[in-house]
């Protein structure tokens, strides 16, 4: 076979191998990683023996630090520094204390345990202490946990990768030539970060103002024009300082985002599909270079090494590193679990090892094959089992409680009273300053501003609440401070009053953004019942035995345009009833019941108008037992003899209210 036609071939099978493990991991909702290194492992020497990522030569060596350039940029642009700001100092300490702690943790386990000699110890340690945003960030994408331990991880995963890498190659020149002063160290870090950070922030304010002003580039070519633009600083920081680039790819990232691009939705979805596809390719062909024998031959002794690594290390550095930072036990201990290294680790070891044996080191192949034990174990302990850890200690966001409601009126009034009552902290925003002294006469925090200010957002806690409402008269409005709020904070709750015209509505809501309590709800409507005291507050219990029916009989009513269902109380805590909800076993429903008695009646009977508070009402219950046909035709037989009414006509349920209302008025009278 012609060379170049081979080499063709392995690129093709290395894409489509690698595209293939990403689709798969999608279908069965597992970490991409353990099918990409399954995928490699499998096609490589080791296994089938069809991918040779030897046959590309130093063709790997340029492939590699370019897309690790592409992924670090991407990781980089997903970062938002208010988010940053929140853990800053939890975040230093990761990046400092914290590779200090795993260089030093992970050296003495690699010398006592894997018995390695100890230069080649701390350089697998160096090689280590990084996690990274290819193995982070799509785990937090389907482990959705808490908004603090989120961002933690992002920021240590995208920080620590060139930190770690640049550690790793002032250790590997110590090694190979010999004894360096202290000073020589610390100004090799100093110097590689240095160097990068400033080209990188120089580079992506550059990028951002070219985007900004170069009005007649066209969006097609804008994210071509990033991609450039990335790839040449990175190749600049390169050429003043080596490996100085993996720190200029994300502070350029960094910067880019903090530009507020209008174009930075299709920039992301570019940069996320170029990540992906960078990730798929590298894992695969680092995974098809590993030697399954060497791994092998490592023993017990590595095994353990990587478990010290995991289980003493990690949580030693989490417990110094955030111990004044607020974080839970809970939190912590979600941190400590999870570390999984990723592509950096692997890509660095893999040139490390071709270093070391071209002069003559012993130990290369060895490092190389301990990283990648690491990051086997670490993928497939940790990052299977982050979903369940994630439930067991109860963090992820689902279980975020508390809401943000943006709009003042009677309806979020009594909806935020209803949180507060259940010990679920909300907050108002308005820009009518009349709505203060609405909000304070039930005793509820607002802000008389705009939703969308996301400085309001943030002092409003947002960033903590499982819930965002907007339910102004404006559904235009909605709609657009709804997804501010989505982009910026991503709660994991997040619901609108639509606009009433439908076209509008399905043209511009996100996917993500639900329709509050039920389609083309007349919120003013509603509001002015609430002021008028026309409404009961009710609250229904589901039933396995009722569920069918209740389900039935509530649409009914929502279709009338009697009842609008409210929040739903489902294990423990309060939701915001969408439009598409469906109604489970246990779930606790609270709905409010329009009760259209005349104003005269009202008023006849002296009653003062009460307090709203969630009760059984007679009216929704009776009609949800099974026996309601026999029930209803008794009741309306006995109120036609009493009162001489023959009218057939008069529905079983509007006859019973009847009734009752007209025994009250009675009573009253």
């Amino acid at each position: 076979m012609d060379v170049s036609l081979g080499l063709t071939l392995q690129i093709i099978l290395t894409v489509v191998a690698g595209v293939g493990a990403q689709v798969l991991a999608e279908y069965v909702n597992a970490p991409a990683i353990a099918l990409l290194l399954l995928f490699g492992i499998v096609l490589g020497p080791s296994g089938l023996s069809i991918l040779h990522p030897s046959w590309l030569g130093v063709g790997l060596d340029v492939l590699v630090p370019l897309l690790v350039a592409i992924i670090l940029f991407e990781g980089g642009f997903n970062l938002q520094l208010r988010d940053l700001g929140r853990v800053s100092g939890s975040l230093r300490n990761l990046v400092t204390v914290g590779t200090l702690i795993t260089l030093l943790g992970g050296g003495m386990a690699a010398h006592w345990l894997s018995e390695f000699p100890w230069p080649i110890s701390f350089l697998y340690a160096s090689l280590v202490v990084v996690t990274g945003p290819t193995v982070i960030n799509p785990l937090l994408k389907q482990v959705k946990v808490d908004r603090r331990v989120t961002t933690l991880l992002e920021g240590e995963g995208v920080l620590i990768d060139p930190v770690g890498a640049i550690l790793a190659v002032v250790v590997l020149n110590i090694l190979i030539n010999g004894d360096a002063e202290p000073i020589e160290i610390a100004g090799g870090l100093v110097s590689r970060l240095g160097i990068g950070s400033v080209i990188g922030i120089a580079g992506g304010w550059l990028i951002g103002q070219i985007l900004k002003r170069a009005q007649f580039i066209s969006d097609d070519l804008k994210s071509l024009v990033v991609l450039a633009g990335q790839w040449g600083w990175f190749g600049l920081a390169q050429s003043l300082q080596s490996e100085s680039g993996l720190m200029a790819a994300v502070a350029a990232g960094i910067v880019l985002r903090a530009s507020s691009l209008p174009e930075e939705r299709l920039l992301k979805r570019f940069k996320g599909q170029l990540s992906t596809l960078a990730v798929s390719v590298l894992f695969i062909l680092l995974a098809a270079d590993l030697s399954i024998p060497g791994v092998m031959a490592l023993g017990w002794g590595g095994v353990l090494t990587v478990l010290t690594l995991m289980f003493v290390v990690r949580p030693i550095n989490i417990w110094i590193c955030t111990w004044n930072s607020g974080l839970s036990l809970r939190q912590k201990l979600f941190l400590s679990w999870v570390a999984p290294r990723g592509i950096v680790a692997a890509s660095v070891a893999s040139l490390f090892a071709i270093s070391l044996t071209q002069r003559g080191i012993n130990g290369g192949d060895s490092i190389k094959a301990l990283v990648f034990l690491t990051i086997i174990l670490t993928v497939f302990v940790q990052a299977l089992t982050a979903q369940g850890v994630a439930n067991l200690l109860n963090i992820t966001s689902q279980a975020a409680k508390g809401a943000v409601i943006v709009g003042c009126n009677p309806l979020s009034l009594l909806i935020a009273r209803l949180f507060l009552e259940k010990g679920e902290a909300v907050v108002l925003l308005d820009t009518a300053p009349e709505a203060k002294e609405q909000a304070a006469a039930e005793k509820i925090p607002i802000f008389i501003s705009s939703a969308l200010d996301t400085d309001v957002l943030e002092r409003a806690g947002l960033a903590a609440k499982g819930t965002f409402l907007a339910m102004t008269s404006n559904g235009e409005v909605n709609l657009v401070v709804a997804q501010r709020a989505e982009e910026e904070f991503g709660p994991p709750h997040v619901l609108a009053i639509f606009p009433r015209d439908p076209e509008v509505s399905n043209t511009s809501s996100n996917p993500k953004i639900k329709q509050a309590f039920v389609a083309q709800i007349p919120i003013k409507t509603w509001s002015q019942y609430i002021a008028d005291g026309s409404v009961k507050l009710g609250e229904l219990d589901f039933t396995e035995a009722r569920l069918e029916m209740q389900q039935t009989y509530l649409q009914k009513l929502i279709e009338e345009g009697s009842l609008v269902p409210l929040l739903v109380e489902r294990g423990d805590r309060l939701q915001v009833v969408s439009a598409e909800e469906t109604w489970q076993v246990g779930d606790r429903l609270i709905y409010l019941l329009h009760d259209p008695r005349p104003e005269l009646l009202k008023l006849l009977s002296g009653a003062p108008q009460t307090r709203l508070t969630p009760e059984k009402l007679p009216e929704v219950e009776k009609a949800t037992v099974p026996a309601i046909a026999v029930a209803v035709d008794s009741e309306q037989r006995q109120g036609e003899s009493e009162t001489g009414k023959t009218d057939e006509g008069v529905k079983g349920e509007e006859g019973e209210n009847e009734e009752g209302e007209g025994d009250r008025g009675d009573k009253h009278g």
